[in-house]
């Protein structure tokens, strides 16, 4: 038996140069950006839709809706078989699907074929989603990983944001395919600039030099772990398409996906409650007026302005801490899976994503009839009434030596002994590039 360690080799990709890394991440935040703008960008050309392939304005909602839909059935597709058959290989193709039937919804004629494309690109491109914080933990240290993730986590909110308003613009000069002609375009900058994107996955880096060295007489026998071990096409499939099903109910991933759709988006309730509080004051204002009146002093238009007399800073430095708040759950709770699970990163992401992107996905085709139905209190106050998640621990946490003891939310949450320990990740190494076996 004999090994070779890539630990302190310039193979190892978190051994990669500090340029090399940073290009390797612009790579991925550019499929991130094409992957969160496009699910956004046709909304604010709805109307011009609604009216050229002659369907109702809440039909032509369905572009988006069947767009983040395809964002619940890729990930669970996409996300485990970079684990199996690496990641570079996985991007290639999900992008150039993406791109092929991107063609579809700008060039079609028809509204059935601007879904369709619509669903299928939104299955393709959500592999960047789901595979791109893996890239990042293969080539960033546990301390490094965080920078990078705020620029994953910061795309993920700038491009839904970007959409409508560069779609809004060429609305008014252009239809509403120029919209998709501009996601052809960013795809094919993107496309070529994956082109260069190497192979960062532990494990398949250390099969690609397996397969240097048999090609030198004498080591025909090398082999990587990957290799040795005994996989059938069909082993293949059952695991890589079935672990994310079983990350969706593990403690960590299933309880940080319900905070993050349900309670993550509590800040946003703060809005409701404004709108509530406004309106109370506006009354509270006009009884004063009414007061005011019953005498001799006579109504001038002026007696409406006090209420008005708020400072363009005040609703400004209030949205700024919503604006703040929901990235910074996010990304916390991106870390979170991503340490927990390390090797199975993409997988976690994937079932966590699922059910973001569902609630994302119905949420357009309810919420105004919800909100017409209801009222604003009453629909505001039925959303927030959905309970917060726990901190949990998972069986399919990584492993390492370092042991400690659990913390109070652990025990309770898994109802496991008080004695059991947790593990962290004190070592940037992948257990995969420990060696070769011969």
């Amino acid at each position: 038996m004999a090994t070779s360690s890539l630990h302190q080799t310039t193979e190892n990709p978190k051994n990669y140069s500090l340029g090399r890394k940073c290009y390797i991440t612009t790579i991925v935040i550019s499929l991130v950006m094409n992957a969160t703008f496009a699910s956004s960008a046709p909304s604010g050309s709805f109307q011009s839709v609604s009216e050229d392939l002659h369907v109702s304005v809440e039909a032509a909602g369905l572009v988006t809706t069947l767009f983040l839909l395809g964002y619940c059935a890729g990930p669970l597709f996409w996300a485990p078989l970079p684990e199996f058959y690496g990641r570079r290989w996985i991007f290639y193709i999900s992008f150039a699907i993406y791109l092929a039937f991107g063609f579809l919804y700008a060039f079609t004629p028809n509204f059935s074929g601007l879904l369709v494309g619509r669903f299928l690109t939104g299955t393709a491109v959500s592999a960047a989603l789901t595979n791109a914080p893996g890239i990042l933990a293969d080539i960033w240290g546990p301390v490094e990983r965080g920078n990078a993730m705020i620029l994953f986590a910061t795309m993920t909110f700038v491009g839904p944001a970007l959409g409508p308003v560069v779609s809004g613009f060429l609305q008014l000069k252009e239809t509403w395919r120029w919209t998709f002609y501009v996601l052809l375009w960013m795809a094919g900058a993107t496309g070529l600039l994956l082109t260069t994107l190497p192979e960062t996955l532990p494990k398949m880096v250390l099969r690609n030099k397996a397969r240097r060295l048999r090609k030198i007489p004498g080591n025909e026998s090398v082999k990587a772990p990957v290799e040795a071990s005994d996989r059938s096409l069909g082993s293949i499939f059952t695991v890589a398409l079935t672990r994310p099903w079983r990350l969706l109910i593990d403690p960590i991933s299933f309880f940080v996906a319900i905070y993050y759709a349900g309670v993550g988006e509590m800040p946003l309730i703060g809005t409701v409650i404004g709108a509530c509080l406004g309106g109370l004051a506006l009354f509270t204002h006009n009884q004063i007026n009414q007061r005011k009146h019953t005498g001799k002093r006579k109504y001038v238009p002026e007696d409406r302005l006090p209420g008005a007399m708020f400072h363009w800073a005040v609703p400004t430095v209030a949205g700024a801490f919503l604006a703040m708040s929901i990235p910074l759950i996010f990304v916390m709770f991106i870390n979170y899976i991503i340490d927990s699970y390390l090797m199975y990163a993409a997988s976690a992401v994937a079932a966590n994503t699922v059910l973001r992107s569902a609630c994302a996905a119905a949420s357009p085709l309810f919420t105004q009839y919800m909100f017409n139905a209801l009222g604003v209190a009453e629909a505001g106050s039925l959303i927030g009434g959905i309970r917060r998640g726990n901190p949990a621990r998972s069986k399919f946490t990584s492993i390492d030596k370092t042991p400690r003891a659990p913390v109070d939310e652990e025990k309770t949450v898994n109802g496991r002994s008080p004695s059991q320990t947790s593990e962290r990740e004190d070592q940037p190494v992948d257990k995969n590039l420990e060696g070769l076996n011969e």
